[in-house]
């Protein structure tokens, strides 16, 4: 049994994100599997809809929905945590690809931002391929990541003359600003890390970016600190779920 599967990065949110490549691999497809993530991020599953709908012309194709499994909380072992999780999205692709895709069709997962930047649909992939039990192949159709979309729309360069980007999880930051870094990209910081951060750093940040819903807020730290709390408060509050990235750099 062989299955053939396609992971394509979709962007950050607004449909226009999606490369020529993309629609081409998107008019490949005959299984689109749709994951769901709660009524809190339904949001998320209509864009994915939307796309299929603007992009795909002359194809009849099937979406299949499907449950993500939760992750339990990581208050000490995170690696822990993370790797359950994994073991149980793993067992949930592996019965889609058996059951809901033919030999002879192509499936697709479409990845919010870019496959290969923290997301895990490859490591998943990865997991099946080593498993056995069919041959797995798949490719990768790399997307517009929240981080080039912030920059845009920011106007602002991620980095400066000469000197390097950290990309980074509000997880990390929150032990400190990196050391021997001088621009920082933060993703997934469910928490608000920059809160307890050295209020001379420069900020960049933004919320839902390239969506209707889209946040922009930069200025100094301690200026604007509390102005994203109360916003990311209250966005969270009215759509149910957040997705945001901030660029932090040192002062010239």
């Amino acid at each position: 049994m062989k299955r053939k599967i396609l992971v394509i990065g979709i962007g950050a949110g607004n449909p226009d994100y999606v490369t020529i490549q993309a629609v081409d691999a998107l008019n490949r497809v005959n299984v689109f599997f749709i994951p769901n993530k709660g009524i809190e991020k339904d949001g998320l599953a209509r864009v994915r809809r939307e796309i299929c709908e603007r992009f795909i012309r002359d194809q009849s194709y099937r979406t299949v929905e499907f449950d993500v499994p939760r992750r339990r909380p990581a208050v000490e072992d995170y690696g822990g945590a993370v790797a359950d999780w994994h073991d149980a999205v793993e067992g949930v692709y592996q019965q889609l690809l058996m059951e809901e895709l033919e030999e002879d069709e192509c499936g697709a997962f479409l990845v919010w931002g870019d496959p290969t930047l923290y997301d895990s649909t490859l490591r998943i992939l990865d997991r099946l391929q080593a498993k056995g039990g069919f041959e797995l192949e798949y490719d990768v159709i790399p997307g517009i990541s929240s981080i080039q979309a912030l920059a845009a729309r920011h106007k602002v360069a991620l980095n400066r003359i000469g000197e390097s980007i950290t990309i980074t999880t509000g997880r990390k930051v929150a032990e400190g600003f990196p050391n021997n870094a001088d621009s920082v990209v933060v993703m997934l910081d469910g928490e608000g890390a920059f809160a307890g951060l050295d209020g001379d750093l420069d900020i960049w940040w933004g919320a839902y970016v390239g969506t209707p819903d889209e946040i922009l807020v930069s200025g100094k730290l301690r200026e604007v600190v509390g102005d994203i709390e109360r916003i990311r408060k209250q966005a969270r509050e009215q759509n149910g779920w957040i997705m945001d990235t901030y660029l932090l750099k040192h002062p010239d």
